[in-house]
């Protein structure tokens, strides 16, 4: 019996996912978007457990409702910039609540078409303070769930939530 309940610990502790922070490790990579109404943000690339997805994070200042935030499913489908990486973006499901430190808002899950006609998963999030927001989009070839986890984490860090203050406050 202990050999069958060590085999079963093992193996279970073999399979479990690890966790996003733990497994993703994001660099810097250059803005890859032409100019457009508002200024260049970040993006990053994943190394681990999303390997190869791509993040992009900007501040856009004095866009959001001042009293409700992000309040619904169509503001981030209209500003999370998932149309900078694919015009062709499909809705997977209804998103869901999220907070990045003390800001609030949603996160969205899409279908985009990619390159060579691959079909990626993207993930948007807009969340607000204030008068502005903080958008981000990531996409990859791997689950939505484990980047949207991966992507979430990588905001809380400390040296993102600096950049983020500073972006939102105009530094």
């Amino acid at each position: 019996m202990a050999i069958a309940l060590g085999v079963s610990g093992v193996g279970a502790y073999q399979l479990a996912p690890a966790p996003a922070e733990e497994t993703a490790r994001w660099r810097e990579i250059a803005w890859p978007f032409p100019r457009d109404g508002w200024p260049a943000g970040r993006a990053f690339r994943c190394d681990g457990a999303c390997a190869g997805a791509e993040l992009y994070v900007r501040a856009k200042r004095g866009f959001c409702n001042c009293e409700r935030g992000v309040a619904d499913d169509d503001e981030v489908d209209r500003v999370a910039d998932i149309d900078l990486i694919s015009p062709r973006f499909t809705a997977v499901a209804p998103g869901e609540e999220v907070g990045i430190g003390a800001m609030r808002g949603r996160a969205r899950r899409y279908d985009l078409d990619g390159p060579d006609s691959a079909r990626l998963a993207a993930i948007g999030i807009a969340v607000s303070r204030r008068c502005d927001l903080l958008v981000a989009a990531a996409q990859g070839r791997g689950q939505a769930g484990v980047v949207q986890r991966a992507v979430l984490v990588f905001l809380e860090m400390p040296e993102m939530k600096t950049w983020v203050t500073a972006a939102l406050d105009g530094k």
